[in-house]
């Protein structure tokens, strides 16, 4: 017979550790919590950099109001926390934080270090933890915070998570699925927080993977991150007196579906899961979308702070309320009446005759074709006058192909620089093409060749435009599908081939009164800081714009001959390369495109050089509207020049597939219009 087994009480570092694994699942639940810390804090800027999905480096740097020195040594222990006192606070709490947890349980799976700084204080103060102590940065040292240089608000380094839990450690599959769900959640609070710029991105990389402007509204970050749904979205504002519950949100409308529900729901400002809401959300889509078709839904719920239990789970994932049903009733009942209203039919821009169409073969079926002649009479003889553009009289090509064109005046925005002529110079000879031979230039033509998808270049070249959805995507039909595709991201890529390609073989469009280019520099300093996008202890503007001409100026041979941008000795710029015949970029992006010219070029190595510029041209001359564009000339624009180059001049890179959707069959659209 076995003996009765003995209860022990456990070792406080045991209890601690079981207690973090509990509230720190992964690395994104970590960075919830910090960023919720963030908030918090009054944080109107907050940036994270990640390592390893999170699991080698976890960096999160806000400016809110700091920690103060005298707080620093207890910041780490459990239930150590500035929002209750009491437990009768919890049903008023308001903040994200309560239990003084989260940084708690972080240090006892990971090493912490934090940074911080209060607006009173002299200097930042430094600190590493370990266990939820104070810990000596190195053997031998005093585990005291250390003064130290430092913004206003806190920095908190969390490395090698989970390094003393191995079992949890090797059930991750991946860093990048880690990182994925990283990005979600930065995502959904982003969304939510519209006011706080927020900037998500991999140790070792320039490009943030989620970037918002502290000024950006939430359809403005839902743009930026979730893409076009943002133009098919329905708002929701709804104060229910009866349950003391106001709802807030954007809504998918019926023209817009997903394979996957997209659903974004705050209760009190908390990012929470519900399956009962959700599911009551996609009964009343149900009957709009397509079978296997799902939302876009942003849910926030104000409630009575009284009426919600924000202590049930560890993570604070779940939340429960009283008066539920009424809740889930009022939400589907207030939904269903936003997107019964939404009566709006989406409109669409289309051509009078198609570049080169041929008449269909008459062994086809008639079904197989999209109608988009508009000398037939349409639906949209009955919404709208007809939009009609000119046919050129042929294709567009790259700048370097000799012709004499007439000057031209694009419309652009006067929000960063004046309105200003460019015109092109009728040439009298032609001028002899350069046969590159640059070792740099070669191995980037050949990586373009690699990186191809011909499939999709394929599509692109054989494509029939159909029309335009909106500033930043068209519908297009290849054989019998029809394509949406994004042609402002795709058109960046066009550029950027072009421009290698035709490198020192391009035309030149010359201003017709040169401009200061540090003038040009310091007008986009000053709109970026307007933004909140530089940091706060930046040197003067000035100084650096002249940095930037001085290295120009520098170049300006270089850049003449190879990308034909022409800068004097004294500073301004008097031309700039033209890269497709008639085709002129936005204007009101070219102090950002100088500015960047100075960030964001490497100018050590050859190829680096030539690559990195040749993608900031590509951004500079993108498909893009300028404020005062005349919409009907910019679609034209687009129309007749960048989707007549994707016939000719494009290898479509594999990493652009996400730009392609694929809407429906036209066998399936005659099958459900035969009848009519």
């Amino acid at each position: 017979m076995s003996s009765v087994p003995t209860i022990k009480r456990l070792d406080t570092p045991v209890v601690n550790r079981i207690a973090a694994g509990e509230v720190i699942q992964r690395p994104s639940n970590a960075l919830k919590e910090l960023i919720e810390n963030s908030l918090d804090a009054g944080s109107t800027q907050i940036q994270m950099l990640i390592k390893e999905g999170g699991l080698k480096l976890l960096q999160i740097q806000d400016n809110g109001h700091g920690i103060r020195k005298e707080d620093m040594p207890i910041v780490c222990e459990r239930f150590t926390t500035s929002k209750l006192s009491k437990f009768e606070d919890l049903y008023t709490i308001a903040t994200y934080g309560f239990r003084g947890e989260a940084l708690a349980s972080i240090s006892h799976v990971a090493h912490v270090t934090i940074t911080t700084k209060t607006a009173d204080s002299p200097c930042a103060y430094k600190a590493s933890y370990s266990d939820g102590q104070l810990i000596p940065a190195r053997p031998g040292q005093s585990a005291d915070p250390k003064p130290c240089a430092g913004n206003n608000g806190t920095q908190i380094t969390a490395e090698d998570l989970f390094y003393n839990i191995p079992t949890r450690l090797k059930a991750f599959k991946s860093p990048n699925e880690e990182y994925n769900r990283i990005l979600d959640v930065v995502s959904r609070y982003a969304v939510h927080n519209a006011g706080v710029s927020m900037i998500c991105r991999k140790q070792g990389s320039t490009v943030p993977d989620v970037k918002t402007q502290s000024g950006a509204s939430t359809v403005d970050n839902i743009r930026d991150i979730y893409g076009s749904v943002a133009s098919e979205l329905l708002p929701l504002d709804k104060t229910v007196e009866g349950l003391n519950m106001k709802m807030k949100g954007y809504l998918s409308n019926a023209n817009y579906n997903s394979k996957k529900m997209t659903f974004l729901l705050f209760i009190n400002n908390r990012l929470v899961e519900s399956s009962a809401i959700k599911r009551s959300i996609e009964n009343v889509y149900s009957l709009l979308l397509p079978k296997g078709s799902h939302p876009f839904v942003y849910l926030s719920l104000d409630m009575d702070p009284k009426n919600v239990d924000v202590n049930i789970h560890p993570t604070k994932m779940q939340v429960h309320f009283l008066h539920e049903e009424k809740v889930l009733e009022t939400v589907a009942e207030e939904i269903e009446k936003v997107l019964g209203n939404a009566n709006d039919s989406r409109t669409f821009y289309t051509q009078s005759i198609l570049p080169g169409a041929s008449e269909p073969r008459r062994n086809i079926p008639e079904y197989k074709y999209v109608r988009t002649d508009s000398r037939a009479t349409t639906l949209d003889n009955y919404i709208q006058p007809a939009l009609t553009s000119s046919t050129p009289d042929k294709s567009p090509t790259p700048a370097s192909t000799p012709a004499s064109t007439p000057a031209s005046t694009p419309h652009r925005s006067s929000t960063l620089v004046d309105p200003m002529e460019i015109s092109t110079p009728p040439q009298t000879e032609v001028r002899k093409r350069v046969n590159v031979r640059l070792t740099s230039i070669v191995e980037l033509k050949k990586a373009i060749k690699r990186e191809e998808d011909k499939d999709l270049s394929t599509l692109l070249k054989h494509h029939i435009f159909i029309g335009f959805v909106d500033e930043v995507a068209a519908l297009i039909q290849y054989e019998q599908s029809i394509y949406l595709i994004n042609y402002n991201v795709l058109s960046e890529e066009l550029i950027y081939q072009i421009v290698i390609h035709e490198f020192n073989n391009m035309g030149q469009l010359d201003l017709s009164e040169p401009i200061s280019i540090k003038e040009c520099i310091v007008i986009a300093m000053e709109y970026e800081q307007h933004k909140g996008e530089l940091p706060d202890q930046l040197q003067d503007i000035h100084g650096i714009a002249q940095t930037i001409t001085d290295e120009l100026v520098l170049r300006n041979d270089m850049l003449k001959e190879y990308f034909s941008i022409g800068i004097s000795d004294d500073g301004y710029l008097a031309s700039l390369p033209m890269v497709i015949r008639d085709y002129t970029p936005n204007m009101s992006k070219l102090p950002l495109f100088l500015l960047r010219l100075g960030t964001e070029v490497n100018w050590n190595t050859e190829k680096e050089c030539f690559d990195t510029l040749s993608r900031e041209l590509a951004i500079f001359y993108c498909a893009e509207k300028g404020h005062d564009e005349d919409r009907k000339e910019y679609y034209s624009k687009v129309e007749n020049l960048i989707f007549t180059c994707f016939k000719t001049y494009f290898c479509v890179p594999s990493h652009l597939q996400d730009q392609f959707k694929q809407l429906t069959q036209l066998s399936d659209l005659y099958k459900v219009f035969e009848r009519c």
